[in-house]
């Protein structure tokens, strides 16, 4: 076990940056950031701060020298610079499993291979493959056409209405390789956000509806309020991943159910989730502290959830016309108010979150949109 008082490295100074840091201080580690951002949130309350590009050699060497374990906030660390730091020190999760999931193309095989399903998609690398994708009708239109790296909140991919499209959607997206994914007429959409240790045991917190608003996550409401079996079929599923993955740490997987009531594997995000934020105020153990935990070798925190929770993202959008009115909201007893400490709010960006915390969601639902609604300026 690697207890308190040692240095934890943090890849990716973000808000899951910044959590983890939190987490980690009232734990009393030591948190050591390395982000190219000067004014990164994490960075901004860490012990220390590396601002350097992730594959900064000297930074690299200096985050493994001080740091008994590093971990990463996102997805998009290259793979090969967790590869370097395994070096010269623990890493968890480790290089493979993050260079699993951060290219859809190998995604999306890896889950169909543990049996799971997804949307039907099929894979354009050239311009080449996109008659081929059209002739051999493995997805219907209308459809997704998604970069295979560096896309999230609904950046990097197009809607394609029709076959005829597809030519133009791929140059706009710079003609890089991509996955083409049919849309799903859904019933809802879930996440399980699972804690796996490096001996195998696996502990994941209840299962989270969500809903989004232009690609970006809006809204999550735990406990998810579907059928026991759903929820089981969900969880379930997660763990396979994780397993698969040999994953350490904690990490989210983002289903689609269809109109059928068919569980579909989205995504994985093998890192700490947006859509697990409410467990920071309904959960005995937040998913940060769990993410602490787990990388250090120690037990499992509980996982129990002590009250129903509706969590809302505050986009850049609602300080377009200055600062959101914030009364009414802290004026809620039952409702707390998250905000990541960033300089500058843009349109689409995360700015903070607040959660509603009660006996029960279906009431807390309707208070939470009242809420939001009246924050803006």
């Amino acid at each position: 076990m690697i207890l308190p008082g040692a240095t934890l490295g943090m890849l990716g100074g973000g808000q899951l940056g910044r959590l983890f840091t939190r987490a980690a201080h009232e734990l009393g580690y030591r948190v050591l950031v390395l982000d190219p951002d000067p004014h990164s949130p994490a960075g901004r309350i860490a012990d220390g701060h590396l601002e350097a590009p992730y594959d900064d050699d000297a930074a690299l060497q200096e985050l493994g020298r001080q740091c008994a374990v590093v971990t990463t906030e996102f997805e998009n660390v290259p793979a090969a610079t967790l590869e370097r730091l395994a070096a010269w020190c623990l890493v968890r999760p480790h290089a493979a499993a993050v260079r699993t999931t951060q290219n859809r193309i190998r995604e999306k095989r890896f889950i169909r291979s543990l049996g799971l399903a997804t949307a039907p998609f099929a894979v354009i690398e050239l311009a080449a493959d996109l008659a081929a994708a059209a002739r051999a009708r493995a997805v219907r239109f209308p459809a997704l056409l998604k970069r295979a790296e560096l896309g999230y909140d609904g950046k990097g991919q197009l809607a394609v209405g029709t076959a005829d499209g597809l030519a133009a959607a791929f140059r706009e997206l710079g003609e890089v390789p991509c996955v083409l994914e049919e849309k799903v007429d859904l019933a809802c959409e879930l996440s399980v956000v699972v804690a796996r240790t490096a001996d195998g045991a696996m502990l994941p917190f209840p299962v989270t509806d969500n809903a989004h608003r232009g690609g970006i996550l809006h809204r999550s409401v735990a406990p998810a309020p579907v059928a026991p079996a759903l929820a089981e079929a969900a969880r379930q599923a997660a763990e396979r991943c994780a397993e698969a993955l040999d994953f350490v740490g904690v990490m989210a997987v983002e289903f689609f159910v269809d109109d059928a009531g068919r569980l579909l594997v989205n995504e994985i995000a093998p890192r700490t989730h947006n859509s697990g934020h409410w467990t920071l105020d309904a959960c005995v153990t937040s998913q940060f502290e769990q993410q602490v935990r787990m990388v250090c070798g120690l037990p499992f925190g509980s996982n129990a959830q002590h009250s129903a929770a509706v969590m809302i993202n505050l986009l850049g959008d609602l300080w377009q016309d200055g600062e959101p009115r914030w009364p009414d909201l802290l004026a809620d007893a039952d409702t707390k108010l998250h905000l990541y400490g960033k300089r500058t709010a843009r349109p689409g960006r995360k700015m903070g979150h607040f959660t509603c915390v009660g006996p029960e969601s279906g009431p807390l639902l309707a208070r939470a949109e009242a809420l939001f609604d009246r924050l803006r300026p």
